[in-house]
């Protein structure tokens, strides 16, 4: 029997231990053992040894820098032990827009039986191996450690800079967006932006420079899909998973999908003014994005957060030419303001969210927009992007 160590105490790894019967679990947060209420044991990291473990099993999140990872002899990711369960398989990763073009696959795809989940909340050791197939989300974390497993078919959105601090650099991060390519066999697909046309492999490779090549390569109508902006290209990507696998263009089904709360969410408050939640833009290629969308209007811009070590300059070279006043808060604040300054751009430092907010409400006029698009994760200051989000909703909603 196989001694197997589950690194890290989460979704991820709980779940997969309901398939294996005897692993113990290790964990940074754990000082004392215990048996969780579910039998197994869990151990504080200090305890792991290798000498022990026929098998290692990471949390997606989990740094290779972390000792448990250093100390670690054989290791795979999730997705590498359930690769023998698992039936057709279809990866959505990128920098930005994953979740919802999972979630608009899954969308046109349940009635063939399709189960969506990975990094979109459900663990594979949760998902049904005798579904249709699994549509997941995937995470360059997970990807980094897996080595076996691949994708029938692989969905790579655009890459912008994105966890530097956990890949070390944009190079680094590139390439294990990449990784699945090197696995990929003949009969398998890849669908990927035009910079990464020539990567090998041997999969069939179709690439992208916009939403109007994807149109046309799978000859969709892009004046039937409701979807603008940043929504266009993930509808129109899981419309051409749908065409490869089923021939099939269904217009009526994905303008039937509804969007998801947090991402360019429009509000109103009491005096009719526009306030923009997308507090799930946590880098700059989101945020980006979203100016764009209101490029036409003066924007009251929340910015700021955990960057996780990202250089800014891109995003303030494109805010330069833009009619913009920000609004700095979070752990990067002080840089933000720094640029702002270097830049020539208008800048209030705020205390937090909540006090942006208030000095906003002084500020914003009925034909302008007030944007929270921090182009940071939230986790300096609040528990996820969502609580961020509902904070900001609930003070535009008290505004009187």
């Amino acid at each position: 029997m196989k001694r197997v160590s589950l690194l890290g105490y989460g979704k991820t790894t709980q779940a997969i231990a309901k398939h294996i019967p005897h692993a113990v679990f290790y964990d940074d947060k754990v000082s004392r053992p215990f048996r969780d209420e579910n039998g197994f044991m869990v151990k504080p990291s200090s305890e792991f040894n290798p000498k022990y473990s026929d098998l290692e099993i990471p949390s997606p999140g989990i740094p290779p820098s972390n000792p448990l990872i250093q100390k670690a002899k054989n290791l795979i990711s999730e997705y590498d032990y359930f690769a023998h369960l698992a039936p057709l398989g279809i990866w959505i990763s990128g920098t930005n827009g994953k979740t919802t073009t999972t979630q608009m696959m899954q969308h046109l795809l349940r009635d063939k039986g399709s189960q969506e989940g990975g990094n979109i909340g459900t663990p594979l050791g949760e998902l049904n191996p005798h579904a249709g197939m699994w549509i997941l989300e995937t995470s360059s974390f997970t990807m980094h450690y897996t080595n076996t497993a691949k994708p029938n078919i692989y969905v790579l959105l655009p890459l912008s800079p994105d966890h530097l601090s956990w890949h070390g650099n944009m190079d680094a991060y590139i390439q294990t967006k990449l990784k699945p390519l090197t696995m990929m066999q003949e009969g398998d697909i890849a669908i990927l932006p035009h910079a990464y046309k020539d990567t090998k492999t041997k999969a069939h490779l179709i690439s992208y420079k916009d939403e109007n090549d994807i149109a046309a390569y799978f000859d969709i109508d892009i004046q039937k899909v409701q979807f603008k902006g940043a929504f266009l290209a993930d509808a129109l990507l899981a419309m051409a998973v749908e065409k490869i696998l089923f021939d099939r263009v269904d217009y009526a089904a994905i303008n039937a999908f509804v969007l998801d709360p947090h991402r360019q969410e429009e509000l109103r408050d009491t005096k009719n003014r526009l306030w923009v939640n997308d507090t799930k833009a946590t880098n700059i290629d989101a945020s980006i994005a979203a100016l764009k969308r209101y490029k036409d209007a003066h924007i009251h811009l929340i910015l700021g957060g955990d960057d996780k070590g990202v250089e800014l300059k891109e995003l303030f070279e494109y805010l330069k030419n833009m009619d913009v006043q920000i609004y700095t808060i979070g752990s990067n604040k002080e840089k933000l303001s720094g640029l702002a300054k270097e830049y020539r751009i208008m800048f209030d430092e705020c205390k937090n969210l909540l006090d942006a907010i208030k000095k906003i409400d002084k500020n914003l006029q009925i034909d302008e927009v007030a944007l929270l698009s921090p182009a940071a994760s939230s986790l300096d200051e609040f528990t996820s992007y969502a609580q961020r989000g509902d904070i900001f909703k609930t003070a535009v909603a008290d505004i009187s």
